[in-house]
């Protein structure tokens, strides 16, 4: 995969990246809790053709900070300064072809659902950007995904030089934690939805 193209799949996904000048409340979440690994999918869940790294613990990015899009405002945002804990893993498939992402967090009383009113702001800020020439879009594909677990969104990158990119997010609230997970396009609704329902599960 070329490296502009691996580069635009990682702001797509929300991940390797933070934003500069984070104000007092968003640092304040330094100092988080540990989340649960238990929470987050195994390789197994994926498929018998991937490999987990470990789970890393801390408070990663927040999955849809969009610093590329000219209308995303991390101010507007203000949920994800109420994280309490967070966990995360990345997933590479043996062929080295895109890697998958999961993170659960958990958030403050009554903050994971105002972040899922934040993250439906971003997707309609953001619903479409131009980066270094290529055009990232998302769209949601099923506002109640799971009979209304969560959310199913589509995010694709569009370069008239190289194939088009997709990729899939399963966002998912039980009580105070949200769960996020990110696929490639394997061509299979299917196996989104067995993943998504794996996920679920994990949750408890």
């Amino acid at each position: 995969m070329p490296a502009v193209l691996w580069a635009l799949v990682m702001m797509a996904a929300g991940c390797h990246r933070s934003e500069a000048g984070a104000g007092p409340d968003e640092r304040r979440t330094a100092n988080a809790e540990r989340g649960d690994p238990g929470m987050l999918l195994g390789a197994g869940d994926l498929g018998s053709d991937w490999r987990a790294d470990d789970a890393r613990t801390g408070m990663p990015p927040w999955p849809w900070e969009q610093g590329n899009c000219p209308d995303y405002r991390s101010g507007d945002y203000p949920a994800k300064s109420h994280r309490r804990a967070a966990v995360e893993r990345y997933y590479r498939p043996f062929d080295g072809s895109s890697p998958a992402h999961h993170v659960v967090e958990t958030y403050e009383p009554g903050w994971a659902e105002r972040n899922v009113d934040d993250v439906r702001r971003v997707l309609l800020r953001c619903a479409s950007y131009l980066v270094l020439g290529s055009q990232v879009s998302f769209d949601v594909v099923d506002p109640h995904y799971l009979n209304g677990a969560g959310m199913l969104i589509r995010g694709r990158i569009e370069h008239a030089d190289i194939p088009n990119t997709v990729t899939y997010f399963v966002m998912l609230r039980r009580g105070e934690t949200v769960s996020t997970v990110s696929l490639p396009d394997s061509g299979s609704q299917a196996a989104v939805d067995l993943i998504a329902a794996k996920a679920v599960a994990r949750l408890g």
